[in-house]
This record gives C-alpha cells, sequence and structure tokens, in this order.
C-alpha cells in the first residue's frame, strides 16, 4: 500500500506559525495553553516532499486517560488525491506516527480535517478504523465569502432583503469597532444571547484572553464590532483576521429591538474591513448541514447563507482509538451529554 508520509518528528510550537488555519496556528495553541490544553506541534513531511505544520492539543481525561486533537488538522498537500480511502490513509499514517510523542496515557486521537467538499456533494468521509464522534468540535459545514470581487457585487450576491436590512441597520444603529475593553459589553449580549438559544459558552475570561494573546502576535487580530443605538448595545461581533481568511468566531444579540438589524450592519462592516485587511475570504464558520425547517439552528442557516458565497462541507470529528475500553469509555460519555443537551434545546 503507498504510504503518504515520508516523515512526522516534533517541533517548537512557533513553527506552526505557516499552517494555513489559525486553528492548526501556534498562536492557536498558546491560546488554547491557557485553558488546560498542553500543545504539541510537529511537522509533516509529504511523500511528495511537501512540509506542512500539526498542531494538536492534549488534556487529561477522568481515570487517568488523555485526549489529543488536532482541530482541523493536518493539511494535506495542494495535489493530495481527493478520494475517501487515500484521506483516510493519511489520517491513519499521522495517528500511529503521533502515538510514541503523546502520553503514554492518551487513549484516542481526533481529528476534524479541514478537506471538504462544495455546495449540494456529500461531506467528505473517514473510513475504518476511525469512528464518528459523538458530536464535532468545529462546525464542519458553513459559508465561505469570496472578498476578491467589489463590495458592490459581494451585495449583489447577497439576497435583497439581506440588503435591505444592512442598509436599516446602518441607518438605525450606530456600528464600530470596539477596543479589547468592550468584550463586557459584549459578553452581556453574548449571555443574553446563550440564554435564548440554549448554547453553551465559556466564562469572560476566554474572550478576554483571545484579545491581549493576540496583542502580542503579529500576523493575527480579533475584531470586535459592536452595534448600538441610544448608546444601548444591541448587538456585538468578534471576527478572527489571519492571513487571507477573517473568521467570523461568535455573534451576539440583545432580546430587545432586533428589528433595527444591527446584526445585519455587523457583518457587512466585518466583511468589508476584512477585503480592506488583504483577506480575500470570509468565514461564517458554521452553518446546519443542510436548510432542513425542523433543525434546532434553522434560523442561523437563512442568516448566514442570505449573505452569498459558497457553502462547503467537511467530515467533521473522527476519532482513533489507542486505548479500546477508555475511548468507548469516553465517547459513551460524550453521547450521553450531547443526547442530555439536545433534549434541553428541544424544551425551549
Amino acid at each position: 500500500m503507498k504510504r503518504f508520509i515520508k516523515n512526522l518528528t516534533a517541533a517548537p510550537l512557533s513553527l506552526c506559525e505557516d499552517a494555513e488555519s489559525f486553528l492548526q496556528s501556534d498562536f492557536w495553541g498558546a491560546f488554547k495553553a491557557s485553558f488546560h490544553w498542553t500543545p504539541f506541534a510537529f511537522r509533516i513531511v509529504w511523500e511528495n516532499g511537501e512540509e506542512k505544520a500539526l498542531l494538536v492539543l492534549y488534556r487529561p481525561l477522568a481515570a487517568g486517560l488523555g485526549f489529543a486533537y488536532a482541530p482541523w488538522g493536518p493539511e494535506l498537500p495542494e495535489a493530495f488525491p481527493a478520494d475517501n480511502a487515500a484521506r483516510t490513509q493519511a489520517l491513519l499514517e499521522t495517528a500511529e506516527a503521533l502515538r510514541p510523542f503523546l502520553p503514554r496515557n492518551t487513549a484516542l486521537v481526533r481529528f476534524d480535517p479541514a478537506w471538504f467538499s462544495r455546495e449540494t456533494e456529500p461531506a467528505p468521509v473517514i473510513l475504518e478504523p476511525f469512528t464518528r464522534a459523538a458530536t464535532d468540535v468545529q462546525p464542519p459545514d458553513t459559508v465561505i465569502i469570496d472578498l476578491n470581487p467589489t463590495c458592490d457585487e459581494i451585495l449583489a450576491g447577497m439576497k435583497p432583503k439581506w440588503r435591505y436590512n444592512i442598509r436599516l441597520g446602518y441607518k438605525k444603529t450606530h456600528v464600530f469597532r470596539a477596543d479589547a475593553d468592550g468584550v463586557n459589553t459584549f459578553y452581556d449580549l453574548f449571555t443574553e444571547t446563550a440564554r435564548r438559544d440554549g448554547i453553551a459558552i465559556h466564562g469572560i475570561a476566554y474572550y478576554k484572553r483571545l484579545f491581549e494573546m493576540a496583542a502580542a502576535k503579529t500576523g493575527v487580530e480579533p475584531r470586535l464590532y459592536i452595534a448600538e443605538t441610544e448608546q444601548i448595545p444591541l448587538a456585538g461581533l468578534i471576527a478572527l483576521f489571519r492571513g487571507k481568511t477573517a473568521t467570523y468566531l461568535y455573534g451576539a444579540s440583545s432580546n430587545e429591538r432586533r428589528n433595527l438589524m444591527g446584526t445585519y450592519a455587523l457583518q457587512w462592516q466585518a466583511i468589508r474591513d476584512a477585503k480592506d485587511a488583504g483577506c480575500t475570504g470570509y468565514d461564517m464558520f458554521g452553518i446546519p448541514p443542510d436548510p432542513s425547517p425542523g433543525h434546532p439552528m434553522a434560523g442561523l442557516y437563512l442568516f448566514k447563507t442570505g449573505f452569498g458565497g459558497r457553502i462547503v462541507h467537511r467530515p467533521g470529528s473522527w476519532d482513533y482509538a489507542y486505548k479500546r475500553f477508555g475511548a468507548s469509555l469516553f465517547g459513551a460519555a460524550e453521547k450521553a451529554l450531547k443526547m442530555l443537551r439536545d433534549a434541553r434545546k428541544r424544551k425551549r
């Protein structure tokens, strides 16, 4: 059987600076280290000679076990075969190559690969011996807006109602970029959003730390936008600018005066600023897999796809067991927790 990896070696975290995704970057590894994760950095030399960074995060579990996670990794060479079998083989080689570098109590390693299919094509599938995780860590489905066209052309690609709501949002609210001190305002709105939509969020220290760490790192910039009326905050947005991509990480809105369409104006402001900053793509970072009205997040699908762009589908999270019993226990616990969260959402 053909092998795709020539070599995998441990590396300083700084060597992940050239990763394509912010989730594979040295910045993200250092950021997550502030919240009980241990980052491990590697360099993969692929069979064609291309070299790519690989970030793996590790944290302990109960019963003396541990969990390893490669967010949007590994990044494949540009001309890598697009079939599921080849990509599964590359993932298997990566998992086995990582084994001696990870703590001996690691029960499993989880991947949610960044490779994707577009629009109506089914998402890529990871084959055995990998198993589908009970929950996805990163959103497998998203919308990416091409920022290469002019602003007028980007607007033309939106639904007419979205263009109208953007104009209304600018007319009825004041949209501005806030500094890091605005995180308190954003978090108040975010807490309100979480209660309304039944979603889990981190403590405020998580979001403050994001801005603190970015202030000391070149090439990475989280931007916070607020929409208000009469000095009353109505909506907030945090987007991360890095390289050629701006990513919409977090959005929040008040229960009051939502008819003023501040959320639409915020998105357009972030999109325009990303284009001005030299980004070529704006990632909405997560939608339901299809427009089914029965999905609990169907409104999110409508909101994000209304801004235009192309829909992409990634495989989601897949696990490779180093210790089968421990991995099974972890998977069962994760599944039970997901069922509990879903039941709570249905009651809303």
